[in-house]
């Protein structure tokens, strides 16, 4: 007689078949590959505790979380897209999904939204993920900007209320100097350098792109504001140095004491009850010139056209827009609420220093959604630091910036 070997696994499936259970395939796991954008220490464990919590009410999906740096974000999405190896989902910068919708890159997710979905959000933080009628990206997060007092040094300035105007920033600044402080932290170098630009080029009622489509910021409020930029500069009513400052080393002055005025994010409230819990602040509205402003941004987080398991992974994206999850995430990283639950909970309407930045959303302007706009956005910061640093007149600066991004725009 002779004898096969067919070792355990053989003998496990004759026993099974025996069973009349051999012919029953497995269940395999999908798994829904995330990328997400680092805001704070506070931003992976999070999303590593929802991808859990997620899981056990679907054991058939697995989550994999992946935290990226903002800097190294977009290039290594390019890249990975470049390579077919890219996530099925993933925050993106709200700037940057028109050039993803162009390429073919972001799936439309109107169809994957009921009406009881759509009616979830704040209208007007879904409305720039919307392109050509179709809906791109969902608002993950969302700020806006107002100013932060030191109330110390401006009350002793004679403003114990804040700043309401450019005028008043500038007296302000200058009795802070005269005590041998820093008045008005401006940022000249890194993210959103140019954005410190649009805050008193709005209040001005300029804007950074006409109904054309074409650069609009080398207008006279465009002038105006970066004069006004410059002669803080000259007169020493800001840091010294300013092109070697970033927004967070701003943050960073202010939470140490050391200047009396910044334009920052709501998140900013969260750092200062964790690293200077002492620091006696307010905050107020973006300073007006001729008008009320402020610059207002979502991140999005979208779905890849070339996902494999878009069903799995639009379903982990249902799960975070529900109350508690988004909740924990707006207030553990400082941001606006973006869905209506959200926005009636205690942790928002209770919070008068949020509540400045929620008043101010009627005012806001979005990064308009079109192509070249991180062109635009590097023309203009290399404008800005060009004037600073002496090396061009505000108007020449100015229109050198808008032929370069009009090389870009639109194309």
């Amino acid at each position: 007689m002779r004898y096969t070997r067919i070792g355990l696994r053989g003998w496990a499936m004759l026993g099974l078949a025996a069973l009349g259970l051999a012919a029953a395939p497995m269940a395999r796991a999908e798994t829904v590959r995330v990328t997400v954008s680092y805001y704070s220490d506070a931003t992976g464990p999070y999303f590593e505790k929802m991808a859990a919590a997620f899981h056990a009410a679907n054991p058939s999906i697995d989550v994999k979380i992946d935290v990226v740096n903002w800097d190294a974000l977009l290039q290594k999405l390019r890249t990975d897209i470049s390579g077919g190896v890219n996530s099925d989902i993933s925050i993106i910068g709200t700037r940057w999904l028109l050039d993803f919708v162009h390429d073919g890159l972001a799936e439309p997710l109107d169809n994957y939204m009921t009406p009881d979905f759509r009616n979830r959000f704040i209208g007007q933080f879904l409305q720039p993920s919307q392109i050509g009628g179709k809906t791109y990206g969902l608002p993950i997060a969302a700020s806006a900007r107002a100013m932060f007092y030191n109330k110390a040094m401006l009350t002793k300035a004679g403003f114990p209320n804040g700043p309401s105007t450019w005028d008043e920033v500038v007296a302000a600044a200058e009795k802070i100097k005269a005590d041998g402080g820093s008045g008005f932290g401006l940022q000249g170098k890194g993210l959103e350098t140019d954005v410190y630009f649009y805050y008193a080029l709005w209040s001005y009622g300029g804007d950074v792109i006409g109904a054309d489509k074409k650069a609009a910021f080398d207008s006279p409020a465009g002038v105006k504001a970066l004069t006004l930029y410059k002669s803080l500069v000259d007169r020493g009513l800001t840091q010294p140095g300013v092109t070697n400052y970033t927004r967070t080393d701003l943050q960073e002055l202010f939470k140490q004491g050391r200047v009396g005025m910044i334009i920052s994010l709501p998140f900013m409230i969260n750092q200062i009850a964790k690293e200077a819990p002492n620091l006696d602040y307010g905050i107020v509205p973006v300073p007006m010139g001729t008008t009320r402003s402020t610059y207002g941004v979502t991140d999005s987080i979208v779905m890849f056209s070339n996902s494999k398991v878009k069903q799995a992974a639009w379903k982990f994206l249902d799960y975070l827009f529900t109350k508690d999850p988004r909740v924990a995430f707006t207030k553990a990283e400082g941001f606006l609420p973006t869905t209506k639950e959200e926005a009636a909970d205690p942790a928002f309407t209770n919070n008068e220093r949020v509540k400045v930045f929620v008043d101010l959303l009627p005012s806001a302007h979005f990064a308009p959604t079109i192509t070249g706009w991180e062109d635009t956005a590097k023309a203009v910061t290399d404008a800005m630091q060009s004037v600073y640093l002496g090396q061009a007149t505000p108007e020449a600066a100015l229109k050198r910036a808008a032929e370069r991004a009009n090389q870009s725009l639109n194309q």
